[in-house]
This record gives C-alpha cells, structure tokens and sequence, in this order.
C-alpha cells in the first residue's frame, strides 16, 4: 500500500445519498476471485445512463469522489473499494459513512474524509460550475482545498497514521517480523506453527 499524504485531483460531484455497496459494486461482480480489475463495475447500472457523472470528461479517469451522507452502508464487501480505487478515485468525501466501509477503505488505501453538509454543497456546485476543478486533500493537515477556500475534514488518528505510513494488515504483521520468526524457533517442534511461503512451486 503507498504512503499518502496529499492527494490532488478533479472534484467528481456525485450527488446521491444513502449509497449502499450494493450500488457501488453489485453483488454479480463479487464471484470475480482477483482484487483488481473491478473499474468496470464501479457503479456498473448507474452507469448504464449516458449522463452518469463518472461517464462524462474529465471524470473517467477518477479523482477526489465528494458525494452525500450515508456513503457505503450495506454489506460488508470489501470489493466497494477495490472498485473506487481501480476507477482512479483516491477519496472520498462525505458527511457521514457505513462504519464498515470506512474500516475496509483505511486498511487498503482509499481515503474516507468527513465533511459537514455545507462544505459539500460549496464542492458540488464549484465542481458543476467549472468541471475538472482540480482540489487537494492534505492528510498531514486533515484539510481540503478548493482555490482560497479550506475545509476541514474528519479522519481518526490511527487510520490516519496508518495512511500516512501505507501500512495495510500484513505490513502491520511484518513490522514484528523479526520477533515472529524468534518466537516460532523456539517453539517445540510437535507444536503448531506458521510455515513461510513457499514461491516457484506447486
């Protein structure tokens, strides 16, 4: 996972509430067995309308999605993410989240920022008036900025931290590698333990 700490890019004005993982990625896409390649299910029926704003320039291509409250509620599926990040989107921004969806997002690298009401309103109309707007998500400053304007927004520290230093679990797991591998030595033999991958084999 890459360390972030800014993050720049178009606003994508996304002007829904109550977005379920249901609609950003259907459940038919889940039986794919990889973690990439889901940008073309990213919103797959939303996008079946010609007029969707992730079908319109400069918006194919990804960028900083700002969108109403209640983004990513409904099942657990980590494949929401994995689809915004294959989209090119590298966060999102909204007033409230699906408390799951905020956990899967810190631990594979999108970016989930709190902002009042208000403040996306201000974002989705300058977006709407000049689009390809470009805004910069500061993660260091838990700031968005938008020509003179900043706003702050909502992160808690240790998703924060993690972002900042791009750890995902097995980073986290291969901080203590050295110790790890020290206690599995001394471990008698007809105990259980972790064996190392094996590469190149069958």
């Amino acid at each position: 996972m890459e360390k972030i700490s800014t993050l720049t890019g178009p606003i994508i004005p996304l002007r829904s509430s109550n977005t379920d993982t249901d609609q950003i990625i259907p459940a038919v896409f889940l039986k794919r067995v990889t973690k990439t390649g889901y940008d073309d299910a990213l919103f797959y029926h939303w996008r079946q309308d010609e007029s969707f704003v992730l079908n319109q320039e400069p918006y194919r291509h990804g960028g900083i999605l700002v969108t109403g409250p209640d983004f990513g509620t409904g099942s657990s599926r980590e494949h929401a993410v994995w689809a915004l990040r294959d989209f090119g989107i590298t966060a999102v921004l909204s007033p409230r989240f699906g408390e799951i969806f905020r956990g899967n997002s810190g631990k594979q690298g999108l970016l989930t920022g709190i902002i009042p009401e208000e403040a996306v309103e201000r974002l989705w109309a300058a977006a709407e008036a000049n689009p390809g707007m470009q805004t910069t998500v500061d993660l260091v400053a838990r700031t968005v900025t938008i020509g003179d304007e900043t706003i702050d927004f909502q992160i808690d520290d240790y998703t924060r931290w993690r972002l900042l230093e791009g750890l995902d679990d097995i980073a986290l797991t291969l901080r203590d590698e050295e110790r790890i591998t020290a206690f599995e030595a001394s471990r008698p033999s007809w105990m259980p333990r972790t064996l190392p991958v094996q590469t190149g084999t069958k």
